[in-house]
């Protein structure tokens, strides 16, 4: 691992960029350039962007990717993508694009040819796919929405906190994206599973997680068989959807730096 190389932390819906300041300091303590650029629309604060939510509307997958394409174009090299939630999706197609040197897709978001759809991750995207009308909009959730999605494996408290602290409106295109993902033949939720000449992979699933349940991410890492690419799971059982950003988020980080060192990166 160079004391240059970039890594690039990609967020998910609903929640701001800056919830992965804690992880930003961790790797740049261990020698690493960290960024953790937002999605196309949002602002630079929470306040901003929770009052601007329209700069957010009818953003789909293809502008994130393409939003973080522009991002790592300016890096000095390929970089290391790490995404949670829908960010560990347009982490999967960045580097399965060839874009990145390895990822790491932490209860990432429903990639074509997924199939679960476990009861808790239809309440979850009920908020959105509800009205199709959402589809065009930028949807806020309610903190009950958010402990149920995001906070069911903490304390209500510190759900609250995180909702306070951390929860920005989100564009539910990508929501009718990815569920809608096996019925489209060029759906942008469509990952090169088979590339053989990809960095390394590493997948995590929450055991507790409501919005993206274990299922759906070892069932996203079976479509991997068919390369001979590194891809690794790593399951955390008792850790639900915030796994990246509430009291137990240094365990996450901690494995994913000692598989990044084991990958030589």
């Amino acid at each position: 691992m160079s004391a240059s190389t970039p890594v690039v932390f990609i967020h998910g819906l609903w929640i701001h960029s800056d919830s992965w300041q804690n992880w930003v300091d961790l790797y740049r303590q261990a020698g690493y350039d960290p960024i953790a650029p937002g999605w196309p629309g949002d602002s630079d604060t929470v306040a901003e962007t929770r009052a601007n939510a329209a700069a957010l509307a009818g953003k789909g997958i293809d502008d994130i990717t393409a939003s973080y394409l522009k991002v790592l174009s300016g890096l000095g090299a390929r970089p290391i993508v790490i995404g949670h939630s829908f960010g560990g999706l347009i982490a999967q197609k960045l580097l399965a694009g060839g874009h990145a040197s390895a990822a790491v897709a932490i209860d990432p978001g429903q990639i074509k040819g997924v199939k679960p759809v476990p009861f808790a991750q239809i309440r979850s995207g009920l908020p959105v796919l509800s009205k199709p009308s959402n589809k065009k909009k930028a949807v806020s959730l309610t903190s009950k929405q958010f402990r149920y999605s995001f906070g069911n494996a903490i304390p209500q408290s510190e759900s609250d906190e995180l909702f306070e602290r951390w929860a920005i409106p989100g564009p539910g295109k990508p929501l009718f994206e990815a569920s809608t993902a096996n019925f489209s033949k060029s759906s942008p939720a469509a990952v090169d599973t088979k590339n053989n000449d990809r960095g390394p992979l590493l997948v995590i699933g929450g055991g507790k997680d409501h919005t993206v349940p274990e299922v759906v991410a070892k069932a996203a890492y079976k479509l991997y068989a068919g390369s001979s690419a590194t891809t690794d799971y790593q399951s955390f059982p008792d850790r639900g959807h915030s796994l990246v950003f509430d009291h137990g988020w240094r365990g996450v980080a901690d494995f994913t730096l000692s598989w990044l060192r084991h990958q030589g990166l």
